[in-house]
């Protein structure tokens, strides 16, 4: 659906000053949805920013790597849409902000925000340090209350337009060694039930959603600090990124509160409710080990937690050879409404022959 012609300026990644200079020519103009996707040089979003691309949008693609953001922007025209991929740092609210006023200039009118960015530190809590903590909350927590800021900013006028906050299981029912990414998202869960307050008060017709995801297989368990004695592995039921792609793609057409991809998500987030005690216990027994392959960890391991590394290491991790690539629980709930229309028929029809 886009074409060479309207892709040919979209070479390269571009800073901030490159971005006031960028000249956008009038056939990329087209009445076409514009999405952001944050963390978009690697990992979900990455397979975030494809899918949609997939679907004929234009993207603004924010990351800190270059060499990801220019495999993101290749990724995104082979499959015919366009991509603008710009450095950003988004704990730098500044950064984001001006990111977004250069998107919207060049791409037109931010339909859809998606807040993917994060990283985070693989380790007991009690031996990660003040600074590293910082920075993997402002990072994942900050960074997306900061493109919520820039998103609203321009979707309040309008009175229109679509969040999506990636979130976890995790935001419900944290788990050992992963202190900073959980309290971010729980952080996220509370700060966009608080946003979403506001927008029914101010009745506005903006939407905004959690998807809450289960384990998958991408980069971060290869490059994100890690302080643990061996490589660190997500916890299975493990899915590829592709699978929660499609699913955020999908909750960003269908307006719903909140989603969850995988039956393991459901299970965690209920078992969490009922039993959170027997959880904690279960968890202190199992979690260490189940998130930790039987390799040892290199002492040279690089980590991307303050600066980019260099290299487009994708969509997908280690662990395709045991991800999953399909959701049947995710289908269920896309589908429940036809489910339950076509379970009454059912229901109905059988009755009826019963009374015949």
């Amino acid at each position: 659906m886009g074409h060479d012609n309207d892709q040919s300026y979209l070479t390269g990644v571009h800073t901030q000053a490159e971005m006031r200079k960028t000249y956008i020519p009038d056939s990329a103009r087209q009445s076409r949805e514009v999405v952001i996707v944050t963390g978009a040089s690697a990992g979900l979003g990455r397979a975030i920013a494809t899918e949609f691309a997939a679907k004929g949008a234009k993207l603004g693609l924010l990351a800190r790597g270059c060499d990801g953001l220019e495999g993101a922007r290749r990724d995104v025209k082979a499959v015919g849409g366009v991509g603008l991929a710009v450095a950003v740092d988004v704990a730098d609210a500044d950064q984001v902000e001006a990111a977004a006023e250069s998107i919207e200039r060049q791409l037109g009118p931010i339909d859809v925000w998606v807040n993917c960015a994060m990283t985070t530190i693989f380790a007991p809590f009690i031996e990660i340090s003040p600074q590293d903590y910082k920075r993997a909350t402002e990072v994942t927590y900050l960074g997306c209350v900061y493109g919520t800021m820039a998103a609203l900013k321009r979707m309040y006028p309008r009175n229109r337009g679509t969040i999506i906050q990636v979130g976890s299981a995790l935001a419900y029912r944290s788990i050992p060694l992963q202190s900073a990414y959980c309290g971010a998202k729980h952080a996220i869960a509370g700060f966009t039930d608080s946003i979403r307050t506001e927008l029914y008060h101010n009745k506005k017709d903006i939407h905004l959603t959690m998807v809450q995801l289960p384990a998958m297989n991408t980069p971060q368990f290869d490059w994100c600090k890690c302080k643990m004695p061996r490589h660190p592995q997500p916890v299975a039921p493990i899915f590829e990124p592709e699978v929660a792609a499609r699913a955020i793609v999908w909750a960003s057409q269908h307006p719903r509160r909140e989603m969850c991809v995988g039956a393991s998500t459901v299970l965690a987030i209920w078992a969490n409710k009922f039993i959170p005690g027997l959880v904690d216990r279960y968890l202190g027994a199992t979690g260490f080990d189940s998130q930790q392959t039987n390799e040892p960890v290199r002492p040279e391991r690089p980590n991307n937690l303050f600066d980019p590394l260099p290299g487009d290491r994708g969509a997908h991790g280690s662990f395709g050879n045991r991800s999953y690539k399909r959701s049947i629980q995710t289908w269920i709930t896309e589908n429940r409404l036809s489910l339950a229309v076509a379970g009454t028929l059912l229901i109905g029809a059988t009755i009826g022959g019963l009374r015949n």
